[in-house]
């Protein structure tokens, strides 16, 4: 059972899969800075929204922290490089709202065209003033898409039911997925200067804090109309405001801010502008989503398991090719570290056969884990086993073939003088240790292995399985083979107890016996 710490509102939803889990769910909401640091000690997981500040001091307090979870898409309230430095996944709920957040530009793009806001209010105060909110229609104008994310692929699909003419700018998409969405895909000064609406939909980063400043609005077609629904900071407020108040801009809407919450800002009062309190998620279907999305995340993380939405892992989404390759990549790493007695200088990664094709990125890092998870006093996650392997001065290589001369797909760990290889068989992918020294084995890899290799003379068998039984140690599963120079021979043991020193010892001294070592699978 794992302590998690809950300081925002969450659906009830997501907290309640957390507590069938077995986990002890401590809702603290609206705690101080003060108070967050004296609250966040033995908790092993910290979910937060957007309003909690996760600090480095923060990280720092929460020694026994596993991993911070934001329900919700932005992380600027997250220090991701200070939680992966210490080995504290970081997750959020990617996708839990994007519908909302693509729904809300929408209705902010059209309540910026026709000044519905301000027409409510002159109206509800007593003012019929039909006349003075003329507005504009959508129909035929040019819309400036930034950023071609999920979010701005939804708004562009509605924008083009509205008969809008789309351009888009997305360093980090190709001219193919341009056209399928029928919209051209153009620089950022190309887009300024052929919108009529401009909406925003990227994350805030050190590249595009203040990306809309006075001198790219000052570059923008005359009368053009901005509407940020993505995250504060991305447009420069202040220079906004006086490109409407000089009539270059004719309006904005926005549902973000520089600084969270507000009730000030140089566009507060402009009559062409409206804005809102940051709503874009703020739909009972987005907040049910986020819930669950960031319980089911928080629950893979302590459990140890693979966590598609974590942030500050070095490796994309997990392909269907290379996800049931992810237990038995991890043990690889167990059987060889104690193989090899130790971390080597060098660790190559070796794929071969139909998984070559794929991104194998998490696999390897599903090898570091294991590598390192037996290394004592270091939690190890998916987060810091490449920053262990970099401090050790490990070198890790990965080497691909989509050739394979005895198996449809094989992992291979090498380094130092030892290797391991595995992959799964049959229908159901059962895991299989397949080589073992550049040896040919054939077993399922288990808690508790024992690896020997002995001169090729008749009761070798006999004598390991003798000093075994002696021990109390049962032997579930067994196979023998021969060094591909013919000699000496070698046996792989799963056993039901560990096989202590003393047990190796004796093996050890045993003649005929070369070598005898305890793997843990």
């Amino acid at each position: 059972m794992a302590r998690i710490l809950v300081t925002e509102e969450i659906a009830d939803s997501g907290l309640d899969k957390l507590r069938a889990a077995g986990h002890d769910v401590d809702v603290r909401l609206g705690l101080s800075a003060e108070e967050l640091l004296a609250a966040v000690p033995e908790a092993h997981a910290l979910i937060v929204r957007s309003a909690t500040k996760v600090t480095p001091e923060v990280l720092a307090a929460g020694t026994d922290l596993v991993v911070v979870g934001r329900a919700g898409i932005g992380l600027d309230n997250v220090d991701v490089e200070t939680a992966t430095q210490r080995g504290v996944m970081v997750v959020n709920a990617p996708e839990s709202n994007i519908l909302s957040a693509a729904e809300h530009t929408v209705a902010m793009l059209l309540a910026q065209a026709r000044n519905i806001p301000q027409a409510h209010a002159a109206l509800v105060e007593g003012r019929w003033e039909r006349s003075q909110w003329e507005g504009v229609e959508l129909a035929d104008k040019t819309l400036g898409i930034i950023g071609l994310g999920k979010i701005g692929r939804l708004v562009a699909q509605r924008a083009a039911a509205l008969g809008m003419h789309l351009v888009a700018y997305d360093p980090y998409v190709g001219s193919a997925a341009a056209r399928q969405l029928g919209l051209d895909l153009v620089e950022l000064d190309e887009l300024l200067g052929r919108a009529d609406f401009i909406t925003i939909h990227v994350a805030r980063t050190k590249e595009t804090v203040g990306l809309l400043d006075a001198d790219r609005l000052a570059r923008a077609k005359d009368g053009v109309r901005v509407v940020n629904v993505a995250r504060g900071g991305i447009v420069d407020e202040a220079a906004l405001a006086d490109a409407i108040r000089s009539g270059r801009v004719a309006g904005a809407a926005l549902d973000v801010f520089a600084e969270e919450p507000t009730t000030a800002s140089p566009l507060f009062g402009l009559p062409g502008v409206i804005v809102t309190p940051h709503l874009g998620a703020s739909t009972r279907e987005a907040q049910d989503k986020a819930g669950e999305t960031i319980a089911e995340q928080v629950a893979l993380a302590l459990g140890n398991e693979f966590v598609p939405f974590a942030v500050n892992i070095a490796a994309g989404a997990v392909p269907e090719a290379a996800r049931p390759f992810l237990g038995v990549a991890e043990r690889l790493g167990n059987v060889f570290l104690a193989l090899n007695e130790g971390v080597p200088d060098t660790l190559e990664v070796v794929y071969q056969g139909q998984l070559a094709e794929a991104d194998t990125r998490i696999l390897t890092l599903s090898v570091l884990k294991g590598v390192f998870s037996r290394v004592k006093d270091v939690p190890v996650s998916y987060v810091n086993a490449p920053l262990l392997a970099a401090e050790r001065g490990v070198e890790v290589k990965e080497v691909t073939s989509t050739t394979s001369e005895h198996y449809v797909n094989l992992i291979t760990v090498r380094g130092g003088d030892h290797a391991v290889a595995a992959t799964l068989v049959g229908v159901r992918g059962e895991a299989r240790l397949v080589m073992v020294d550049d040896n040919t084995v054939d077993l399922p890899p288990a808690p508790n292995m024992l690896y020997v290799r002995n001169e090729d003379r008749p009761g070798m068998i006999g004598r390991v399985g003798t000093i075994l039984g002696e021990a109390g140690v049962n032997i579930d599963d067994m196979d023998v083979g021969r060094d591909p120079s013919g000699e000496p021979s070698t046996m792989v043991l799963a056993t039901k107890e560990p096989v202590d020193d003393k047990v190796l010892a004796r093996l050890r001294a045993e003649p005929g016996i070369v070598s005898a070592q305890a793997l843990l699978g």
